[in-house]
């Protein structure tokens, strides 16, 4: 029976990526795998050929034969330049072909990704914990920025070993059990599964004289004092990352990182929304009625006039640009918006009561616009409800 084209078993054009050949026979392998398919001959037969397929075509040379030749570049069971490809069945090169999917789909779980690697191979240089801390700051200083000292509980280098957690005069060694890969591996049926080194716990090193001031961890308990930058124009919930100023890694590890969280502290005169400042100003009867001039404060220290018309209602706003907060870097701030709130008088004397009295009854709905109008809606409202 004449092989099919490798390219049509992985239902691939010959112009595949490396990439969409481990896409497709990912695909196809799990889908016809043994384990799923206990019992049918025929999921094994398209696995084998999907493993013979791929383990072509991933390889560059390999590959470029085939192209040129066909099945015929590996006849009489070698492969380009004579070596042994290893086809039928699950021989040497299923395990390398096979393992890219393993890895894609447990590596993360059995550590076999992204494991940070130290000396001999294996995980001792494991990266320190991240960091929070959390810092109020008032609006004023997020308007201005800030410089800040702030102390940090975390832990830091040894400095006693050097961070390799090894009393000074001694050195790590390369663990017997893992031979410093820092991972073993158990072949169970069709796979060969990783975990991580219960010997070593994945450091690939065992200490056998730890170092006395750290107890072998290769770091120690220490606050640290930072100064800290905090730019202008921060918001309530802005993330600050400190690269490397988190937790000391084991042994010698990189650090982890720091995260400062910023929260402002409410203001008692104006409110923000992004870049604009808001503030409610009462202004008096007589003020909003005649006109005239309120100074109103800036989040800056300075002072601002705003000139109120005649005849200024209560919710009416005025903007002065340029006077909110600066944009996080960028050069540019926003606008101060000022919310006239009118101030009716209250504990009026007899002598202020008889004046009001007297204005109301001179024509009262000339200057009252409004009001007459609503009065003779009501009017009309109460006709018609009683008809």
């Amino acid at each position: 029976m004449s092989k099919r084209d490798y390219y049509e078993v992985l239902g691939v054009a010959k112009t595949a990526t490396d990439a969409e050949l481990k896409s497709a026979y990912r695909k196809l392998a799990m889908q016809h795998h043994p384990d799923r398919n206990q019992g049918d001959p025929e999921a094994e037969n398209k696995f084998k050929e999907l493993n013979e397929a791929y383990d072509v075509l991933k390889d560059k040379d390999k590959r470029a034969a085939y192209d040129r030749m066909g099945h015929a570049a590996f006849e009489g069971g070698r492969g380009p330049g004579g070596q042994g490809a290893g086809f039928g069945g699950f021989g040497p090169d299923f395990g390398n072909a096979f393992s890219d999917i393993f890895d894609d789909l447990f590596g993360d779980v059995m550590g076999g990704r992204g494991q940070r690697r130290g000396p001999g191979g294996g995980g001792g240089r494991a990266r320190g914990a991240d960091l929070r801390y959390n810092m109020e700051i008032t609006l004023e200083e997020a308007f201005g920025g800030k410089e800040a000292e702030i102390r940090v509980p975390t832990t830091v280098s040894c400095d006693h070993c050097g961070g390799n957690g090894a009393e000074p005069g001694t050195a790590p060694e390369t663990c017997g059990t893992c031979g410093g890969a820092g991972r073993v591996r158990a072949t169970q049926g069709f796979f060969t599964v990783e975990r991580t080194c219960p010997t070593c716990g994945g450091m690939g090193q065992q200490v056998k004289d730890p170092c006395r001031e750290c107890g072998g961890a290769g770091r120690k308990q220490k606050e640290q004092t930072l100064a800290v930058t905090i730019p202008a124009g921060v918001e309530d919930g802005t993330r600050i990352r400190l690269a490397g100023k988190g937790e000391a890694g084991l042994r010698g590890g990189p650090p982890g990182d720091l995260y400062l969280f910023i929260s402002i502290r409410p203001h008692e005169i104006f409110h923000r929304e992004g870049p604009h400042l808001f503030l409610e100003m009462p202004v008096p009867l007589t003020t909003a009625a005649l006109g005239g001039h309120v100074e109103v404060p800036t989040i800056g220290g300075g002072r601002a006039k705003v000139t109120i018309p005649e005849g200024t209602q209560g919710g009416r706003q005025f903007r002065l640009r340029g006077k909110g907060m600066p944009l996080l870097r960028q050069n540019r701030t926003g606008d101060m918006i000022v919310e006239v709130q009118v101030e009716v008088p209250t504990k009026l004397n007899a002598k202020q009561k008889q004046l009001l009295k007297e204005f109301e009854e001179a024509d009262g709905d000339s200057v009252f616009p409004e009001f007459a109008k609503f009065k003779k809606r009501l009017e009309g409202f109460f006709k018609r409800a009683a008809e």
